[in-house]
């Protein structure tokens, strides 16, 4: 999940946030197992279907008793699930099995940062799940669905969640500051500009309580300021552009300003110096997705509670999320194409909200009381439903490439982690990225 939160380590992040955040809102291949489901028409014992899931990291399937509502309405089927913890194990594996037919699940999990590589090379070898009866495009977030759709309008995955960005911020350190406290006027003071936040991160530094900074981190910084941007790293030819990216440059502009004007506490999410932090209160904003909320509420414990709040951010952008494929060479792929498009229904995308913190990928699912009505009590009744539906409907159409992750965590990792933490300047901090990512991507 580190600067940047990569899937297996935000799917174990997400297990901790689960029990807070829906307290809050009130591998092999598959196989006949021999248990008796029920009796065909002669009387005889009929074999229950397994499906196998494999997954990376926590889905929170399990945990949200997914798995066992299918089982009780298909009583002839038998839902397995195997997880390996980290995605950069996972995924790897996940390739070897595709190339040789053999060794995969029924079901497989795909980060977002590996999807365009799976839709670009593996398509041949995934069902189209657009032709599964009951998946509606139209349930889905436009650019969600993109993401999994080849040229040829293949759909080779269907989404999960995802993570529409807000910002989280404590409201009494912005008092002490000087500064607003209602979210809806928070939100003002830097709507539709990430100039602004840092705008307001200098009103903050003035008046700023004694070893309190404005935001945890400048790879924080720049991981907000890039989500929001349709074009990264890679042109929509598919060309890697990320040293001439105007959206790069920007969001490496915005964390060097943080860095060198001393605007960030000098931290690493998700180190233990960072939780640490959230204990002590200190730092006033961190850029949040809907599972940060209960890593927060485990971080900051009581003495945080109703201290934090929910904003909007300054421009929608997106943290997280995954898709569920379907190998052609499954043995139940009819049944496992089924599966998947209940897991990521509108209904059943709801309730993994609810229970454990991954916000719906299924537009359809915001109008849901569920969703809707969502608010959390931990941070001052926030109407998060409201707030992160609004972000995930103002997402652009993000174009993603086969090596955005090693990109990505080379320029958090190495060049802005160094001028923030290191005190390397702008250029040497650049620098070493670029060396960084051009010696990865060399191998």
């Amino acid at each position: 999940m580190r600067t940047t939160i990569r899937g297996p380590r935000r799917r174990a992040v997400a297990l901790t946030a689960a029990a807070a955040l829906g307290a809050a809102l009130l591998g092999g291949c598959a196989e006949d197992s021999d248990t008796p489901a029920a009796r065909d028409s002669s009387g005889a014992a009929a074999k229950k279907t397994t499906l196998t899931v494999g997954v990376f990291g926590v889905f929170g399937y399990k945990q949200a008793g997914l798995y066992d509502a299918y089982m009780k309405l298909h009583p002839d089927v038998t839902i397995k699930e195997t997880s390996i913890e980290r995605n950069e194990n996972y995924y790897p594996q996940l390739l070897t099995h595709l190339s040789t037919g053999s060794g995969l699940a029924d079901i497989q999990a795909v980060e977002v940062n590996n999807i365009a590589e799976v839709t670009a090379t593996q398509a041949g070898k995934l069902v189209d799940l657009s032709k599964t009866p009951g998946v509606r495009k139209a349930d889905f977030i436009p650019w969600k669905w993109a993401q999994a759709t080849d040229a040829s309008g293949k759909t080779v995955g269907l989404g999960t969640d995802i993570g529409p960005m807000a910002i989280c911020y404590r409201k009494d350190l912005f008092a002490k500051a000087g500064l607003p406290t209602g979210r809806d006027a928070v939100a003002k003071l830097w709507a539709g500009d990430w100039g602004k936040y840092l705008d307001v991160g200098e009103r903050f530094k003035e008046k700023a309580p004694a070893g309190t900074s404005f935001v945890d981190s400048a790879s924080g910084v720049y991981n907000a300021v890039i989500s929001s941007s349709a074009e990264r790293y890679y042109d929509r030819n598919g060309k890697l552009v990320y040293k001439d990216s105007p959206s790069v440059r920007q969001a490496w502009d915005a964390a060097m300003r943080a860095a060198t004007g001393k605007l960030t506490a000098r931290l690493q999410q998700f180190q233990k110096s960072w939780d640490q932090a959230y204990a002590n209160g200190r730092f006033a904003t961190v850029s949040c997705p809907p599972w940060m909320l209960g890593y927060i509420k485990e971080k900051a414990g009581d003495q945080g509670r109703d201290k934090w709040d929910v904003a909007a951010a300054p421009k929608p952008g997106n943290w997280g999320g995954s898709f569920l494929a379907v190998p052609e060479a499954g043995r139940h792929k009819s049944e496992a194409a089924k599966l998947a498009a209940w897991l990521t229904a509108p209904e059943q995308q709801a309730k993994l909200f609810t229970k454990q913190a991954s916000f719906p990928s299924a537009r359809a699912a915001y109008g849901l009381p569920a969703v809707s009505g969502a608010k959390h009590p931990y941070f001052g009744d926030a109407p998060i439903g409201r707030i992160f539906a609004a972000a995930a409907e103002g997402i652009p159409d993000q174009v993603l490439g086969p090596k955005d992750l090693t990109v990505n965590q080379n320029i958090t990792d190495v060049g802005v982690l160094q001028v923030d933490q290191q005190g390397k300047t702008p250029e040497q901090g650049w620098r070493a990225a670029v060396e960084s990512i051009d010696n990865a991507l060399d191998q």
